[in-house]
């Protein structure tokens, strides 16, 4: 049949095409068959459609190629072949889906969470947080910032965009320009339906590099005093005990002294 659209689309010199069959089966969302659709396409294209209640293939092109269309869709309507793939098609929609809809769309996987600081070169905002999260499902998310357990930004957050990973999990990057001072705590705090607590990730800055050398100064100072130390504690425990004093030959004392 596909050869047949192919002469009867060339006939005029219609040039280089591609067809090709597409089928849907739309689901609702406990996972039972709402819609079933098989059709035949050109150039992307609807040409021929399957219609389920009369189980015949219909033109669906009402244009210039409505002719061809109404061929096609009769000579799929003499033969058994294709309705009888179009009702086993529509057969696996209405029995396959219930089966694999619990450990497939009906899944939960958490997510996780990661906190990325980088420089801006902004005196205003230095420092770009990055909260990466991934590997969740389904792929609605919500995630906030909160610098010292307050929130950050706006009261009413835009929505947030997860791309698929390929592996039917997500992943999503909020950022956010913070200028952090010493004792700061930065939150990523993820919601997700998986979790009965928020996924909380936290940021602190660190120690500039003055005062990064001074407490490692510090450090080496009291490290070196602190061994001095014991050095003295052991030669002091280690000495020999001091002798009792005894008189020499000659040495002569006052009657009655000790």
């Amino acid at each position: 049949m596909l050869v047949l659209l192919g002469l009867a689309l060339g006939a005029r010199g219609a040039g280089a095409f591609v067809v090709h069959v597409s089928s849907s089966c739309a689901l609702a969302p406990n996972g039972s068959a709402l819609a079933f659709g098989l059709t035949f396409l050109f150039n992307k294209n609807p040409l021929v459609c399957y219609d389920p209640g009369e189980r015949l293939f219909v033109p669906c092109d009402w244009g210039l190629l409505q002719r061809h269309a109404a061929r096609v869709a009769a000579g799929l309507n003499n033969g058994t072949a294709w309705l009888q793939r179009a009702q086993q098609r529509r057969r696996l929609c209405q029995e396959l889906p219930p089966r694999a809809w619990g450990a497939a769309a009906l899944r939960q996987t958490p997510p996780r969470a990661r906190v990325v600081p980088s420089r801006t070169g902004n005196a205003r905002a230095p420092v770009l947080l990055t909260c990466h999260v991934w590997g969740f499902y389904p792929r609605e998310v919500t995630v906030t910032w909160l610098r010292n357990g307050d929130p950050v930004g706006p009261a009413a957050p835009p929505p947030i965009s997860a791309v698929p990973n390929g592996d039917w999990t997500y992943q999503t990057q909020v950022p956010l320009l913070a200028a952090p001072v010493a004792g700061d705590t930065f939150t990523c705090a993820v919601q997700h339906a998986s979790l009965e607590q928020p996924l909380l990730e936290d940021w602190g800055p660190g120690l500039s590099p003055g005062l990064t050398l001074k407490v490692a100064a510090a450090t080496v100072v009291m490290a070196l005093g602190l061994g001095l130390l014991g050095a003295g504690v052991c030669r002091y425990r280690a000495r020999p005990a001091a002798l009792g004093y005894a008189p020499l030959p000659g040495d002569n004392y006052p009657a009655g002294s000790t």
